[in-house]
């Protein structure tokens, strides 16, 4: 496994600045975003897949430095129940499967997505419990009609492309957990994986070790976010876990999303870098901030201190009995 980052965080400085702090920092792997929520600051698909020179500059600012895209990422709604806005997520995600193929990059990380309520819908629904029947009868209908169809297509576009789509369970999408990642696999093909990320379980009260674990066994864990959650002792008794305040509301949540170490510690961290390691995982674990208490510069500092010993180095462990 290799420490990296999603270089997102850095979006405001031009691509070349990025890789220097992120070398400087000492770190060999990076996650770039191409589109959807995350922007293209640094990645413009389209752009370099008609223009051989860009491409051709791009790939070198990394080979330059000895830095290696662990990941494109176009985290999107392609399932979005207006057509036009759907378009766009689905279009830059098929751009960066391109592109990925063309660079040799095995994994683009994006969301399931999540249609409306019925063909008539302006907005998402994402339901959150089976009753009223109503409810049941949505889930239903948006797997069978949207979901299914639309993944086992693009499965065969990932196929296609040698790619594999990295899907980041995400409360909000029609894969927010274990099983809906799993049946998403299932259902539509075998090159639809998960982008873990721990924060993520953490707040809905699953257990990251166990979920990467399951995930293993179905060799269906693809790329590996590192962002932490802190769960409030006193919001969250009072309201439970679905919370829908402004992130910015720092102090009324009943959660906020921390650096790694501030939400859960070493112990916790450490039991999860093992889970990876037990189940074959060898990729990146790419730091992400949306830490609302911490700078960019601090967060990654402190993700990268705090990391950086509980990444256990590529190559087999020779035992003193073998």
């Amino acid at each position: 496994m290799k420490l990296g980052v999603f270089a997102v965080l850095f979006s405001k400085k031009p691509l070349e600045e990025a890789l220097d702090y992120i070398k400087e920092s000492g770190l060999d792997t990076v996650e770039i975003g191409t589109g959807g929520y995350v922007g293209d600051a640094h990645c413009k698909p389209s752009e370099l897949l008609h223009d051989k020179e860009k491409l051709k500059r791009f790939k070198q600012a990394f080979d330059s430095r000895g830095i290696q895209i662990s990941a494109l990422s176009c985290h999107g709604n392609p399932l979005h129940p207006n057509k036009n806005i759907a378009a766009e997520y689905h279009q830059a995600f098929q751009d960066t499967v391109r592109l990925a193929s063309k660079l040799g990059i095995e994994n683009v990380v994006t969301f399931s997505g999540c249609p409306g309520e019925s063909d008539y819908s302006l907005h998402p629904v994402w339901i959150t419990c089976p009753w009223p029947n109503d409810f049941s009868d949505v889930v239903n209908w948006q797997w069978n009609e949207k979901v299914i169809p639309y993944w086992k297509e693009q499965n065969e576009f990932l196929k296609e492309h040698g790619v594999r789509a990295a899907i980041e369970p995400h409360p909000g999408f029609v894969v927010y957990n274990t099983e809906t990642l799993l049946r998403l696999r299932a259902e539509c093909g075998g090159q639809i994986g998960a982008n873990f990320d721990p924060s993520h379980y953490f707040w809905q009260g699953m257990d990251p070790v166990a979920c990467i674990k399951a995930l293993g066994k179905e060799n269906a864990l693809y790329h590996f976010h590192a962002k932490d959650t802190k769960v409030d002792g006193q919001n969250n008794p009072l309201n439970g876990v679905l919370d829908t305040k402004s992130y910015s509301d720092l102090a009324n949540r009943s959660w906020i999303f921390r650096t790694v170490g501030y939400g859960h510690g070493e112990d916790t961290w450490r039991e999860i870098v093992s889970a990876l390691q037990t189940i074959g995982y060898d990729g990146a674990i790419s730091i992400e901030h949306e830490d609302g208490l911490m700078s960019v510069e601090e967060g990654f500092g402190k993700a990268v201190a705090f990391l950086r010993d509980k990444i256990i180095k590529e190559g087999a462990v020779e035992m003193w009995w073998a």
